[in-house]
């Protein structure tokens, strides 16, 4: 049996991007171009033309955008999305008889060759054209089919006929009656801005308060939206905000027993007072919460909040719904474990009971009902360890009615895992960053995140620090450290957080030497911060993120370009806007302990710079400017001073 038309003669094949031969769609944001490569061709010497093809979901006709030739049968167009939503892409290849016959003409008039039947050969092909076109222009191609016929000087038809004026009109109504079609759509889903730019400042609201020992309330995080501000910060991020269970309630450092009056883990989930949807009663009320959510969109910041699908053995679900958890033999339900650490305050639940449908609504409504409170970002907590499947349900569902949610995959585990779970739905991941110390191991991370497939589904949003991590370059680099780590979150990603006070106030003790947690943790107390202290890490923490929000280079991912250095303990980069207006040059000293000096050879073709040329460099970070000269040039940076550079290129 023959499924297609047999005369349809054209090729199409790899096209990209494609996740999993189009299973997953790739992602961008309003306004952020998507360019699309293919191979196509045909047999024998007729050429090709190739045409891509885009629609949104609402929309009922498809755009056409040519494919410009790139060699070597590769093809390659763009388009820029200007709404959210789903959009569908694939590619169309045809043989284009009248550009054969327009090379085919050239070539034997240049042979000298006799050309009359060649020009009548046209003057068909030009009329075909003209039943295609619209009235006016097709009367202007039967005239110019006519002229063709009649010429009787074939030089001067020859240059008729090969005429910009005639090539542009004919090429306007391709014969497509025979053209292909690529086997597949593909899918892109354009998201608001946000998902690729943001800036996150983590903090316990329950340590909120300026008075010490008081527990802080939604009241006095409203207190603080005015400090964050100027700090710079988008978005804020909230650790569990629901009441915490008093059963197994862990203690300070993470002792198996609490103390009277100890807090517990805000991820200890659940109890009389309610779970995922309720409020813990010291914090405040939901009218309370609602009104941060509110006084913060006057700041221009969003709430973020940690959604952590685990529960306290004192939350409502465990005896509303028991088969949502694992029973033991001996009667006990199956608390958390990653041996040899247990998590006795925290039951995982069971993704694999079958009332599942239920559950998968009910978590689902977590979501929902916050959305309704104002809340569109979430930080999804070890998401790694429940069901892909219902993540790729219920963030799809979630989305098709609230477009704006940004869902975020706390998810430090193995790469196919994490990958997985950006490919499913999630907008924004966390990354090894954390652990990339290295002039190797930093260049090598930033190429497979900007230069492979991950690209375009994995849009990694990078931490120095979290209430878990305490990494060992903040615990031996002190103050340096601090100020090169977050420097360099923030302008190699354009998507980055923080856990703060501490971070701005350098704490790095950890609970022992090579254990990457914090002593006297604050998942386990409440603690009572100096909010109005000044550092200098809060100083560099505040100008960085202006300089992110006053130059369009640090606001995409993708821009990245390294420079050569001659000190491993340099690190060189540069990042430009689309339009090659905004150019960003970063120099970093990898070493918090010592002044590094070198030459680094600027990619000045990148940063579109004539390599024999004068041009001055303005550090951002101290508005000193520099005359450099040519590629190479030479840079000292003293970590007691300031470790980075991160110059405008004017």
């Amino acid at each position: 049996m023959i499924e297609k038309d047999g005369r349809s003669r054209v090729v199409i094949e790899h096209v990209q991007p494609q996740i999993n031969s189009g299973r997953f769609p790739v992602k961008r944001t309003v306004g952020e171009r998507l360019t699309v490569i293919a191979d196509v061709f045909a047999d024998g010497h007729d050429e090709v033309r190739a045409a891509l093809l885009v629609k949104h979901e609402q929309d009922s006709d498809w755009q056409e955008i040519p494919m410009e030739f790139q060699g070597n049968d590769r093809w390659e167009a763009s388009f820029t999305p200007e709404k959210r939503g789903i959009y569908e892409y694939t590619v169309q290849g045809w043989v284009d008889h009248l550009l054969t016959w327009q090379k085919g003409l050239k070539k034997k008039f240049e042979a000298s060759q006799d050309v009359g039947v060649e020009l009548l050969i046209g003057a068909n092909w030009i009329e075909e054209a003209a039943e295609r076109a619209p009235t006016h222009e097709a009367q202007t191609l039967r005239n110019w089919a006519t002229q063709l016929r009649n010429e009787s000087n074939q030089s001067a038809g020859v240059t008729f006929a090969l005429s910009q004026e005639v090539t542009k009109l004919v090429e306007a109504y391709p014969d497509k009656k025979y053209a292909s079609l690529y086997h597949r759509t593909l899918f892109m889903e354009a998201e608001r801005q946000k998902a690729l730019f943001s800036t996150w400042y983590e903090f316990f609201p329950r340590s909120a308060s300026y008075e010490p020992g008081k527990h802080g309330t939604f009241k006095d995080c409203e207190q603080l939206l005015p400090r964050i501000a100027e700090m710079g910060f988008d978005t804020i991020y909230l650790p569990p905000i629901h009441p915490i269970g008093d059963s197994n309630r862990k203690g300070a450092n993470n002792a198996v027993t609490a103390q009277p009056g100890e807090p517990g883990s805000p991820w200890a989930i659940g109890s009389k007072d309610g779970g995922h949807k309720s409020i813990h009663p010291e914090l405040g009320n939901i009218d309370d919460f609602v009104s941060l959510v509110n006084k913060a969109k006057e700041f221009n910041i969003e709430v973020a909040i940690d959604v952590a699908f685990q529960c306290s053995p004192d939350h409502p679900y465990v005896k509303e719904h028991p088969q949502w958890f694992r029973w033991r033999p001996d009667g006990s339900v199956q608390y958390a474990e990653n041996p040899p650490k247990k998590y006795q305050d925290v039951l995982p639940i069971n993704f694999e009971t079958e009332d599942w449908e239920n559950l998968w609504k009910e978590l689902k409504s977590v979501f929902e009902y916050w959305i309704s409170k104002g809340v569109y970002i979430f930080r999804v907590d070890n998401p790694h360890t429940k069901s892909f499947i219902f993540w790729e349900w219920c963030i799809r569902e979630v989305r098709r009615q609230h477009p704006d949610a940004i869902f975020l995959a706390e998810a430090f585990t193995r790469p196919r895992v994490m990958e997985q779970l950006a490919k499913i739905g999630f907008n924004q991941s966390y990354t090894y960053y954390t652990w990339r110390n290295t002039q190797f191991e930093i260049k090598q991370y930033m190429t497979e995140l900007t230069k492979t497939d991950m690209r375009e589904y994995y849009r990694p949003n990078f931490w120095p620090n979290t209430p878990d991590i305490l990494p060992e370059m903040l615990q031996n680099g002190g103050e340096s450290a601090h100020i090169s780590r977050v420097v360099m979150a923030a302008t190699l990603s354009s998507n980055y957080g923080l856990y703060g006070p501490v971070y701005e106030f350098g704490i790095n003790t950890p609970v022992y030497a090579g254990k990457e947690e914090y002593l006297d943790s604050e998942k386990y107390e409440v603690k009572h911060w100096d909010w109005n202290r000044r550092t200098k890490i809060r100083d560099v923490m505040t100008r960085i993120n202006r300089i992110r929000r006053e130059n369009p280079a640090l606001q995409t991912t993708w821009n990245i370009e390294f420079g050569e250095t001659d000190n491993q303990q340099l690190l060189c980069y540069a990042k430009v806007d689309d339009y090659k207006s905004n150019k960003i040059l970063v120099v970093v000293n990898l070493d918090p302990h010592h002044v590094q000096s070198g030459w680094i050879k600027v990619p000045v073709q990148y940063l579109n710079l004539s390599a024999g040329s004068t041009y001055t460099v303005n550090d951002l970070m101290t508005d000193t400017r520099y005359q450099w000269h040519h590629e190479w040039n030479y840079v000292e940076l003293h970590p007691g001073v300031m470790p980075v550079h991160v110059f405008r290129i004017e």
